[in-house]
C-alpha cells in the first residue's frame, strides 16, 4: 500500500510549458490504484493538488454512505465531467451562464477498507478538453479558497474602509502577485457579501444589538438606548462611549446638534452631538439614528443624551431652525441657552427673500448688521424696523416669524453667552463632510456603526497629535511678558487666536471716557478714523479687571484687542487667572472629575477581568486538549471539574458575604438579570418608505397620551437593553 505524503510545490513555468521540476511534482502527485489515505478530506486535497499542477478543476461527484452514516465510496471528477441538463422546466434566466461541462472522463474514486482507511479504487486521467497553463491555474475554481488567516485580514481591511479592489491588490502584492494568491477579487467580494448576507439573515436588529452589547462588555461605561414603537419595531437608536462621556465632562459647555446628514439605506436622519476641544478641534459626544424628525423623537433623544451624561445639561446648544428641535429643547434642556445656526438662517433668508436679495445690493449688508453688529437692544430693534421699511417688508410673514425668535439668533442678545466662538453648526457640518469619506448609502446598519467608529477614532487621534505637538513644541514669541505667559498656558491653536488679538492692539485708538469711584472707562476703536465705531471698556485698577462692550471674552473666552489696549495703557503686563479659561489651556483635561473616576473604575475592572480570564484560558487549554484524546483522562477531568466548581462557588459566596459588611467600599458589579415580565422582543427595524416625507404617520408613540409611559423602553444598568 502507498500512503499519502505532503509535497511542497510552486509554479515555476510560464506560458504552458512544463519544466523538469513540474514534471517531477506531477509524477509524485499523480494518484495510483491502491494509494491509501486517512480520510476522504485528505484524499480530496491530494487529488486537488495534483489537478492544480496538471491544469483542471476538481468537483465532488457522488458518495455512498452506510447505515451508520459512514462514507464507503466517494468519487471526485473533473469539473468538466458530464453535461448540462437542458431538460429543466424552470423559467429561463435573464442572463444565461456559459456551458462548462463537456463530458470529461477524468476521475478518482476512493473506497473504505477494513481498517477504516480510504484506498484509490479507480483513476482516470484522460481529458477531452484543453488544460489550463500553470500561469492561469490559480483561477481554477477548486484552487480558489480563502483561509481563516486571509479571512481575518480581509475583515481588517474592510473594517478599515479599504474597498475590495484595493484590499485584494494589497494582499496580492503581499503574496508576491495575483497568481500566488489563492483567491480572486470576485472571491474577495463574495466573501464580504456572504458575510453581510449572513448578518442580514440573522437580522439587522440582532446584529446591531449584538454589536452594542459587545461594546458594553468591552467597557461598562458604553451607553446605548433603543426606542421601539407599539409594534415592537426599532425606531430610534442612541449610543455613546466612555471617551465621549469624558470629553463631554470637559468640553460639554457648548454643543452643536445637527440632523442634516443621511447616509444609510434606511433613509434615516443621522444626528450627532459635537463640540470643540481645547485645540479648536471637533469632538464627538454621541450619535443617533432616528426614524423621523418629530418633536416626540427629539424629546426622547435629548432626555436619553442627558441621562447618558449623568444629567449634566450644556450651557449652550446650537441647532438649525427646526420647530420640532426648538420645542424639544425648551422642554428637556430647561437651563440651557438655545442659539440658532446663523448659516442656516441665512440660507432660509435667501430662500424666502430671494426677490429682495436679487433686487438690492445693500439688503444683505443691512440684514447682516441686524444679526451681528449692534451692542444695544434698542439699536437692534430700530435698525430692524428701518430695514423692513426701507425694503417694503413690513408685511413679510417669514421675517415676522423670524423676529419672534430674535433672542436665539441676534448677537445683541447672545454676546454674554459663552459659545466657544461658534455661531453656527459648522462643527456638525464639518463632521458630516468628514463622514462622507467613511459612510455611504450602500452600507447596512452594522457597517454604518463600524465606519462611524472609524470616523470618531480619526477625530480622537487628531487630539492626540495636538497634545503631542503642544507638549513637544513652543511658539516663537517676542520678549513680551503677556505673550510669554499665554504661550505657556494656551494650546497652540488658542495662542494663535490670542496673539492675533494682541497684534491688533497697536492699530487701536484709545480715548479717555471718564471714571467712577473704582472704575475707569475708555473708548476704543479699531482704527484712527473718526467715524469708526467705538467700544466701551471698563477697567478696575485694583484687581486689573477689564470688560469690553464687544463681549468677545464672554462669547469666545479670549480677551479682545480693545480690552488688551486698555490693559497695555494701564501698564498691566500679565493677565489675571480668570481671563485664561482652563478649557482653552493645555491642562484642560486635568483635575478631579466624576466621569473620570467612573470610567477609570470601569476600565480597571474590565482590564483585570480580561487579564484573569486570559490567564485561565492559557493554563487550561493544554489540559483540555489532552484530556479530550483519552476517555480515561476525559472522565478524570469531568469529575475534577465538578469538585473544582464547588470550591469556586464556595469562594464566590464567601466574597459576597464579605461585600455585605459596612466597611466594604467597593462591591463587585454583577450583571442584572432581566425577567420575562420586563422583556420586550424587538421584531425588527422600522424602515422609511421611499420618497416619504420627513414626518411619518403617527404610531403608538405619538398616539399615546403624555401621561402614558412610552412602550418598549427597557433600562438596564447604563443602557436600554433588548433581551434576545
Amino acid at each position: 500500500m502507498l500512503s499519502f505524503f505532503c509535497v511542497d510545490h510552486e509554479t515555476t513555468n510560464v506560458g504552458g510549458t512544463c519544466d523538469s521540476r513540474d514534471e517531477y511534482y506531477i509524477k509524485k502527485l499523480k494518484p495510483e490504484i491502491g494509494m491509501e489515505f486517512e480520510n476522504e478530506h485528505i484524499a480530496y486535497e491530494f487529488y486537488n493538488t495534483y489537478a492544480g499542477h496538471v491544469g483542471f478543476s476538481v468537483r465532488k461527484f457522488w458518495h455512498d454512505k452506510s447505515s451508520t452514516n459512514v462514507i464507503r465510496t466517494k468519487k471526485f471528477v473533473c469539473s468538466k465531467a458530464g453535461y448540462k441538463d437542458k431538460s429543466s422546466t424552470s423559467e429561463p434566466c435573464q442572463r444565461k451562464r456559459a456551458d462548462t461541462r463537456v463530458g470529461c472522463t477524468a476521475e478518482m474514486t476512493i473506497k473504505i477498507n477494513a481498517i477504516g482507511k480510504y484506498v484509490v479504487s479507480s483513476f482516470g486521467d484522460a481529458h477531452n478538453h484543453e488544460l489550463v497553463t500553470p500561469s492561469k491555474a490559480h483561477l481554477l475554481r477548486s484552487q480558489r479558497r480563502i483561509t481563516e488567516a486571509q479571512k481575518a485580514q480581509i475583515d481588517i481591511l474592510n473594517d478599515s474602509g479599504i474597498r475590495p479592489k484595493s484590499g485584494h491588490e494589497a494582499m496580492s502584492r503581499q503574496a508576491g502577485g495575483r497568481q500566488s494568491l489563492s483567491f480572486t477579487r470576485k472571491d474577495y467580494k463574495n466573501y464580504l457579501r456572504s458575510k453581510r448576507m449572513q448578518s442580514i439573515q440573522e437580522g439587522d436588529t440582532r446584529a446591531i444589538l449584538q454589536y452594542l452589547q459587545d461594546k458594553q462588555m468591552e467597557n461598562p461605561s458604553f451607553f446605548y438606548a433603543i426606542q421601539v414603537d407599539e409594534d415592537e419595531m426599532m425606531t430610534n437608536i442612541f449610543w455613546t462611549d466612555a471617551r465621549s462621556v469624558l470629553d463631554y465632562d470637559y468640553f460639554g459647555d457648548v454643543i452643536c446638534f445637527d440632523t442634516t446628514y443621511k447616509a444609510n439605506s434606511y433613509g434615516r436622519p443621522f444626528a450627532v452631538f459635537v463640540g470643540v476641544n481645547h485645540h479648536k478641534q471637533t469632538v464627538v459626544f454621541g450619535a443617533a439614528l432616528l426614524y423621523d424628525e418629530t418633536k416626540a423623537t427629539f424629546e426622547w433623544l435629548f432626555e436619553t443624551f442627558k441621562k447618558a451624561m449623568s444629567g449634566k445639561e450644556p450651557k449652550t446648544i446650537l441647532t438649525d431652525q427646526c420647530a420640532a428641535i426648538i420645542g424639544a429643547i425648551d422642554i428637556v434642556f430647561s437651563t440651557t441657552i438655545h442659539r440658532l445656526c446663523v448659516w442656516h438662517m441665512y440660507q432660509n433668508a435667501v430662500k424666502h427673500l430671494s426677490h429682495v436679495f436679487q433686487g438690492s445690493k445693500t439688503f444683505k449688508k443691512d440684514f447682516g448688521k441686524c444679526v451681528f453688529y449692534f451692542e444695544e437692544v434698542d439699536e437692534f430693534i430700530a435698525a430692524w424696523n428701518n430695514m423692513l421699511k426701507a425694503y417694503n417688508l413690513e408685511d413679510n410673514e417669514w421675517l415676522h416669524t423670524l423676529f419672534q425668535s430674535k433672542e436665539k439668533w441676534a448677537l445683541v442678545y447672545g454676546r454674554q453667552t459663552f459659545c466657544a466662538d461658534m455661531i453656527s453648526t459648522q462643527r456638525s457640518e464639518s463632521l458630516n463632510a468628514m463622514l462622507k469619506r467613511y459612510l455611504h448609502v450602500r452600507l447596512d446598519l452594522l457597517d454604518f456603526f463600524k465606519h462611524y467608529e472609524r470616523a470618531v477614532d480619526d477625530r480622537r487621534h487628531a487630539e492626540v497629535e495636538g497634545d503631542f505637538f503642544a507638549s513637544q513644541t513652543s511658539p516663537k514669541v517676542p520678549c513680551v511678558r503677556m505673550l510669554i505667559q499665554t504661550s505657556k498656558e494656551y494650546t497652540p491653536a488658542m495662542f494663535e487666536i490670542f496673539r492675533g488679538e494682541y497684534d491688533m492692539v497697536m492699530g487701536c485708538s484709545l480715548y479717555n471716557s471718564g471714571h467712577t469711584e473704582s472704575t475707569l472707562e475708555f473708548k476704543v476703536s479699531n482704527s484712527d478714523h473718526p467715524q469708526s465705531h467705538r467700544f466701551t471698556v471698563k477697567f478696575d485698577p485694583n484687581g486689573s479687571k477689564v470688560s469690553c462692550s464687544c463681549k468677545k471674552f464672554e462669547f469666545v473666552g479670549v480677551l479682545c484687542r480693545h480690552a488688551l489696549k486698555v490693559l497695555n495703557h494701564n501698564n498691566v503686563k500679565e493677565l489675571a487667572p480668570e481671563y485664561i479659561l482652563k478649557r482653552w489651556t493645555g491642562h484642560a483635561k486635568g483635575g478631579p472629575s466624576q466621569a473620570i473616576q467612573k470610567c477609570a473604575n470601569d476600565e480597571e475592572t474590565r482590564v483585570v477581568l480580561a487579564r484573569r480570564y486570559g490567564s485561565l484560558c492559557r493554563s487550561y487549554n493544554n489540559i483540555l486538549s489532552k484530556a479530550a484524546e483519552s476517555e480515561e483522562a476525559y472522565a478524570l477531568l469531568q469529575s475534577a471539574s465538578i469538585e473544582l466548581m464547588e470550591k469556586v462557588d464556595m469562594i464566590m459566596h464567601g466574597n459576597q458575604s464579605k461585600d455585605i459588611l459596612p466597611n466594604c467600599n467597593q462591591a463587585e458589579k454583577q450583571p442584572v438579570e432581566s425577567t420575562k415580565e420586563s422583556e420586550v422582543q424587538i421584531k425588527g427595524i422600522k424602515r422609511r418608505e421611499s420618497g416619504s416625507s420627513s414626518k411619518r404617520k403617527k404610531s403608538g408613540l405619538e398616539q399615546n397620551s403624555k401621561n402614558k409611559p412610552k412602550k418598549g423602553i427597557l433600562q438596564q444598568s447604563n443602557s436600554y437593553r433588548y433581551i434576545n
